[in-house]
């Protein structure tokens, strides 16, 4: 997973350390080559590429940020999607819950 999203070295590493499963489904992280889907993918919680910051840098599984996309955060979490896979704000991870605790 290359880096083209202009994130430094020390905050790549700090994410990938933090987020082991994605943020929002919770699956394990799969190599692309075993399963697309559940890769691991850079995440922007707020759709905006310039904030980027720990609390708005994440990994997430391919198949969450392809359905997220440019959503808002609190609409997504509405979604067919979320419902179909249990996707709720109380079963996201921490750093997810902050972001929706600052009114995203």
């Amino acid at each position: 997973m290359a880096n083209n999203w202009n994130i430094p070295t020390w905050l790549e590493k700090e994410v990938r350390e933090r987020d082991k499963r994605c943020v929002y489904c919770g699956v394990e992280f799969t190599p692309a080559k075993v399963s697309k889907k559940t890769a691991a993918s850079w995440e922007h919680i707020i759709n905006d590429a310039k904030i980027i910051t720990r609390e708005n840098i994440a990994l997430c599984c391919c198949g969450c940020n392809a359905s997220k996309g440019q959503k808002q955060l609190s609409v997504w979490l509405q979604t067919t999607y979320c419902l179909e896979r249990g996707i709720t704000p109380n079963s996201v991870d921490s750093i997810i819950k902050q972001a929706i605790q600052n009114g995203q």
